[in-house]
Order: C-alpha cells, then structure tokens, then sequence
C-alpha cells in the first residue's frame, strides 16, 4: 500500500475504533486510536500472515500486549477481511467473538490472552523462542505494548530474556501515547528514557514518530534489517489522535467517545479499506509429533525415594517418547531435577533463571505454538507468577507446571522456601488439575498423565525422601483417589495426600494395635477430587480426618469440604493443617511441630473415638 493508501487505513482503523465503542457503550477508542497508524503500517507493507489460515507455520505471530485496545484489533481485522462489519458493532455484546480483552478462546487469530497489562511481551518470548530454537522458521513476533505497562516488571525480565537469547526474530512496538489511566506515564513523551532501558538489556533501539507513515516504515524496516538482537520501536503518539476534542486530553481512558458520530464525521467519516496482508512463505511445521510409549522409571516397593527425584526421571522418560514436550525451569534445575530432562534432551530444555513471571509466559508463548510445556521451580516461588497462570487459564494453555519442595517437610530452609499456599492457589484457578503423589511411582504415572490434559495442571513435589508404596504397574487416573486401609470397624477416614500418606499409615497401625481402626485415603487428586469414595467414606465411618502440609485455607481439607457442597448431610470434618509460622527444624520436627505427623494424626483419632464414644 502507498502512503496515501496507508493514511486512509489508519482512519478507518480510528473511526472503526470509535464506532465499536460506541455501539457497546463502552471501550477504549483514545488507546486504539493512538496506534492506529502503527497497525495500519504493520499490516498493510510488513505483516506476513494467512487469516484464513491462522495455524500456518510460517504465519507472523503478532501479540496485542495492550489488550484494552482491542478496538484497533477488531478493526484490523475488519481491514483483513477476517470479520464483518457488523460483527464489529457487536463489540463487548453477550455471546459476540469480540470481547473488551481478546483471547484465543475465542478468536484464531489471537495469540495469548492479555489485558492484565506487562504480560503480552513476556509471552511474545515464548514465542520467538520456539521460532528460534524450536521450529527454525524465520516468522517474526510483533509485539505491540504501551508505555503504562513499562512499569511492570515482568516486561523486564522479558526484556532481559530476549537480549540474553538474541532473538532478532522479536519486535516490539511501544505506543507512546503519554497518558495513563488517570494521568501522564512516569516517563510521558520521553522516548530516550525508555531506550536507554531497552538498550541496557541488549536491544536494538529505534525512536520515531508514531503519526508519520514513512518514518514508522523506515523504522520497521530497521527492525527488520537487525540482526543478533531484539528490537524495539518507539514511537511518539498521541491519544485521541485525529479527534480535538479527544486527542492527548486526560480523562478519556476507557470511555467511549462522548460525541461518536462528530468524531467520526471529523475523522472523514466511516471507509471500507480493505487491506491484502502479506503471505506468509512457503514452509513446513518442523515440529517433531512423534509419541511413542512411554517407558517410566521403575521403583521397587519399599525403597526410599523422593518424589522430585522421579519427577524429574519421568520427565525425561517422557520427553523420549514424546517429541513435543519442552521442559522450562527457573534456575533450580538440579533441585527439581529437571536437570535430568536436560541431560536427555538439551534441545528442548530452557533455562530461564529466576524469573518465574517470565518462566510461566514462556510456556504459555510454547504451548500457543503446539508444544507440551513442563516447567519447574520452588511451590514457594510460584506464587510470583499466579496471575501469568490466572492469564494462561483465560488463553485456554495447556501448561504443565511443577512445584517442589513443598511444605514444612523441607526442614531447616524455613518458611521463605516452603509452599504452603500452593494448592489453594491452583485449585482456584479455572479448568485447573492439581496433583500430588505420595510415593515415586504414583510421581512417574502422573508426570505421564498430565501430558493429557487440557489446561493448566500442577503437580506438588517433595523434598525428602519418603518410602515406595505402590508397584510400578499401577494406574492412577487423575480424579482417583487409593484407600490403603479399610475394615467394617473403622471409625474415622483419614485422608493425606503427599507427605502425609506415610504418617497416616504409621498411625493406622498403632491406632490398631490400641483396637481403634482407621480407613487411610491417598487423596492424590487434590482437584478433580473423588467424591464418590469420600461420600462412601463418610457414610461408613462418619468421621473425617484430612491431614496435610499445607494452610488450611484452600487445600486438601477445602477440597474435601467441597465433595459435600451439594446439600447433603455433611460428616463431621476435622482438619490438620500447617496453623502457625514455621521456623528452622528437621523435617521431623517440623511435621511433628505443625501436628501433622503419624503422633499428631493418632492424637486427633483418640480425640475424635473418644468422643463420638462419650456422644
């Protein structure tokens, strides 16, 4: 397109904008319209991509990071031909594609959910990392960003990821448009503050003017002329822009225009451009989709074994079976032991330091591209990246992350290095499966069975070793649960999961030899949860006893306390649960301390038989 063609674009892009937000009553037309002359260049002279085939593997990849301009992006799509017009105007309407934040649950074309802002960049990485390393295809990842979102900090650890690994395949366009939410950015119009960051972290840095449609070419053209570095494009825009009575006021964010149809009128009225993107080249998906039968590592029964150790056997077990799984960790590779996967297969292994935000956006980014991610790190340290695990739940990703060191049963490190929210936090999230093995085998089926799933799935790893119960031939399906002890005189169902599976053993055996029997539950499944088994549980003992090492706030007990959330009887319900603030100890003591150990479960058992006797 000439320029002529092109200024044509970018109104229509504006008045498109207008008109959407409008017909929902609400939106953001100031942030799209700002950005509208860099779309408008990026899709008419640089873009390389087939909308009628948005799977194409040679498809540019491009990343709407400020997701609240989603009316630029419906426009565009409009201009590609991928939507009509009148699904336009169904923008933020019941049951419409077009949504306030776009997702790709929704639409095809639309990479990553965003609109939790400082996400789109760090996904864009996982991207470019994939095209890079993975696939070695030459698609490019644009990012379009704004400069509000240059605050969060996780567009750092994204910038500093993509200048460690290079990737001149990643350009990002910053709209910097100046204002705000409710008022000017922390750097308003200066371009070079944000260069200087960028360039501190390896990029290509190059200023221009946001509204001239030959300078944003020349600085596309720049970016991709870059080699052996990101780049990123700032430009100078103002909000609003193309309306007096809108362009660089404040107070506009996220509201419709007050006077639609004069901002229309004043920005030429509405066109019917149609814009032909660029085709992506020839290529083919390079991915490897071979799946053979996984061979799992073996343990026999009796032995002691902690469950990162199979973990992360498992892992590189199934990453030889299967040709598309990617393993990511967070520096802490040889305590999680993904180190093993990247012994096994260093291709696909991405070691992404600590930086667990950017750790989960990468995933996210591979799992778009049609890889099965694994990645790994403290439970603890998780819980920086919960809302880039809340961001992947929307994008529907299916991401397999892996939490270990879980609890007070890692001991003498202390409470900064225990998870202890950790199953709360992801039961929470949609659509989410929660695991957690007790013994080495049950760790190696599950690691398998998670490759699938759909969704975001978690699975909790210990530190110490505990002793193998279950053969290697047995089946764990997720929402299964293993009842270890049973008889027609038990009078209280225990139920652990993890580290307290062996404690609750040891003191079924001496409730026993005091004539008090108890049924033992394996909860492996923390979401989905058996309710059948524990519904059949409660009618037979009355009594439940959940005991795990965690808070009582969202885990095991809560999962439980669901099974009985549908209006019948509910059983009485006791829980033993990590109450207080841990220090340094041994992971006896620590167990022992928390009351959750095999003396605290037999304590609680004698409470309970006593008083159901003395009921």
């Amino acid at each position: 397109m000439n320029t002529a063609e092109l200024a044509e674009l970018a109104a229509q892009l504006r008045v498109d904008s207008v008109r959407a937000s409008a017909a929902a009553g609400s939106g953001h037309p100031t942030s799209s319209m700002s950005a509208a002359d860099l779309m408008a260049v990026l899709l008419g002279r640089h873009l390389r991509y087939d909308f009628e085939r948005p799977e194409h593997p040679a498809n540019d990849r491009f990343v709407l990071s400020k997701g609240h301009a989603s009316p630029l992006l419906y426009a565009a799509y409009k201009a590609a031909g991928a939507v009509e017009d009148g699904e336009l105007l169904t923008f933020r309407k019941l049951g419409s594609r077009l949504e306030g934040h776009p997702t790709p649950r929704r639409l095809p074309w639309v990479e990553t959910a965003t609109g939790s802002l400082g996400q789109g960049l760090p996904v864009g990485v996982g991207i470019a990392l994939s095209g890079k390393r993975l696939e070695r295809t030459d698609y490019r990842v644009w990012v379009l960003c704004g400069d509000s979102e240059l605050a969060e900090g996780s567009v750092w650890e994204a910038a500093e990821h993509a200048g460690y690994e290079q990737l001149d395949n990643l350009i990002t366009i910053v709209d910097v448009n100046r204002l705000g939410q409710r008022g000017p950015t922390r750097h308003g119009h200066d371009l070079d503050a944000y260069a200087r960051r960028f360039r501190a972290f390896g990029w290509h840095a190059v200023e221009t003017d946001g509204h001239d449609i030959e300078k944003i070419d020349e600085a596309y053209r720049e970016a991709l002329a870059t080699t052996g570095q990101p780049v990123v494009v700032l430009a100078r825009t103002l909000k609003g822009r193309g309306v007096a009575a809108a362009e660089d006021h404040e107070g506009l964010h996220g509201k419709p225009l007050p006077h639609p149809e004069e901002a229309v009128a004043e920005l030429g009225g509405p066109r019917d451009v149609h814009v032909r993107v660029g085709e992506p080249p020839a290529a083919a998906a390079l991915r490897d989709r071979t799946i053979e039968a996984v061979l799992l590592p073996h343990y026999d029964v009796g032995d002691e074994v902690a469950t990162r150790d199979a973990f992360g056997a498992a892992l590189a077990a199934l990453g030889t079976a299967r040709g598309d799984v990617v393993a990511l960790d967070g520096e802490v590779g040889d305590s999680t032991r993904t180190e093993a996967f990247a012994k096994a297969h260093p291709e696909r292994f991405f070691e992404c330091y600590i930086a667990e935000q950017q750790l989960v956006a990468c995933s996210v980014g591979m799992a778009a591209r049609g890889w099965l991610p694994y990645a790994s790190t403290f439970a603890a340290f998780l819980t920086r990246a919960h809302d880039f695990v809340r961001m992947a739940s929307i994008s529907g990703a299916g991401i397999n992350l892996v939490g270990s060191h879980a609890g007070v049963a890692i001991g003498q490190d202390g409470p900064s290095q225990m998870g202890l929210e950790d199953l709360g936090m992801f039961r929470g999230v949609y659509g989410s499966t929660v695991l957690y093995p007790c013994d080495a085998n049950q760790t190696a089926r599950l690691v398998a069975a998670m490759a699938g799933l759909d969704g975001i799935r978690y699975l909790r790893t210990s530190r110490g070793a505990t002793p193998v119960i279950y053969g290697p031939g047995e089946e764990f399906p997720v929402g299964g649960s293993r009842t270890l002890r049973t008889s027609d005189e038990d009078r209280v169902s225990v139920i652990a999961a993890g580290v307290t599976v062996p404690e609750a053993l040891a003191a079924a055996d001496r409730l026993a030899e005091d004539g008090i029997r108890v049924r033992v539950i394996d909860l492996y499944s923390v979401k989905p949860v058996d309710t059948e088994t524990l519904r059949r549980a409660a009618d037979e003992t009355g009594c439940l006893l959940t005991v795990e090492d965690h808070r009582p706030e969202g885990g095991l007990g809560d999962a439980v306390a669901e099974a009985f959330a549908d209006g019948r009887p509910v059983p009485r319900l006791v829980r033993l649960a990590v109450r207080t603030m841990p220090g340094s100890a041994a992971p006896d003591e620590q167990l022992h301390a928390a009351g959750i150990d095999a003396v605290g479960i037999v304590n609680a058992v004698k409470l309970l038989a006593q008083e159901k006797a003395t009921g």
